[in-house]
């Protein structure tokens, strides 16, 4: 059985932002730099946290603040940044997020790292548009990278037809709009209007306190914890904990506490709400 090696994560944010005529890492969907935010997802399933950048970004405000792997061979696109990463760190396996998803968020990030499998070249999501793999938002294992390397010195430099030719895992996403990057000034407009809306579910993403007992406790390491969910259900939130820990239970093993009451798995789930899920107790 091959052991994980520990994940790093890489926001790519050394892109010139030629077509939104600024730059993308600056734009706020969330209240604050969209650099900011993407990092924050990304910290939350990371041991450690890099920004990916330029050598002449690397002393720019928003950029200086944080964690930098510095491009070795600028000028090629994302690869460069994925590539120095995998240098800086041979040991390590990176989760590459790119700075231009808004619609990322943490729960999409565990997920793939919960169906991870280090065996592969990477790890990968799915593209909801055509099917073929997205390397931006993607685990790269250490095993890329004198594969990606070489594919530098050849001239090549699209991280998509790598991980094409190579045995990636690709996972379905679970959410498809939420790898849809932004580009241009109309896009910024349409994706901040969607996020307002809570269209995706990001803005209606709620804090939700799961307590633990018995086994959960056990499996979870913990007796209680505040989550940021879209779960709309305690059908939904049990499915995304299963992602999280080694919860095996089915749902028709248990039962649902929401505040205190026993309540129905399709109870609908808000803001500040507690939510406990009983395992079978043995002795009856």
């Amino acid at each position: 059985m091959t052991v994980a090696s520990t994940l790093f994560g890489l926001i790519l944010a050394g892109g010139a932002s030629t077509r939104m005529q600024r730059d993308k890492a600056a734009l706020a969907y969330h209240g604050v730099p969209q650099l900011q935010w993407a990092y924050d997802q990304v910290a939350e399933v990371c041991a450690a946290s890099f920004v990916s950048v330029r050598p002449d970004q690397r002393d720019e405000p928003k950029r200086a603040t944080l964690p930098q792997i510095v491009d070795r061979t600028p000028g090629i696109g994302p690869i460069a940044g994925i590539a120095a990463a995998l240098q800086e760190h041979p040991k390590v396996a990176w989760l590459v997020v790119a700075c231009d998803l808004p619609f990322v968020t943490a729960a999409t990030l565990r997920h793939l790292v919960a169906h991870r499998d280090p065996q592969r070249v990477a790890t990968a999501y799915r593209s909801a548009h055509d099917n073929l793999p997205e390397p931006l938002c993607a685990i790269w294992e250490p095993a890329a990278r004198e594969g990606v390397l070489a594919q530098i010195v050849a001239g090549k430099q699209c991280p998509r037809k790598f991980l094409i030719n190579s045995n990636a895992l690709l996972l379905d996403l679970p959410d498809s709009r939420a790898l849809d990057n932004v580009n241009t000034v109309d896009e910024f407009s349409a994706a901040s209007a969607a996020l307002r809306n809570g269209a995706l579910g990001v803005s209606s993403r709620k804090a939700i306190r799961v307590h633990y007992y018995a086994l959960f406790r056990e499996q979870a390491q913990r007796s209680e914890e505040q989550l940021e969910t879209s779960a709309q259900t305690p059908a939904e939130l049990y499915t995304e904990l299963q992602a999280r820990y080694p919860f095996q239970l089915a749902r028709e093993q248990l039962k649902v506490a929401v505040n205190s009451d026993f309540s129905d798995w399709n109870t609908a789930l808000r803001n500040g709400d507690t939510v406990v899920f009983i395992p079978p107790v043995a002795g009856g």
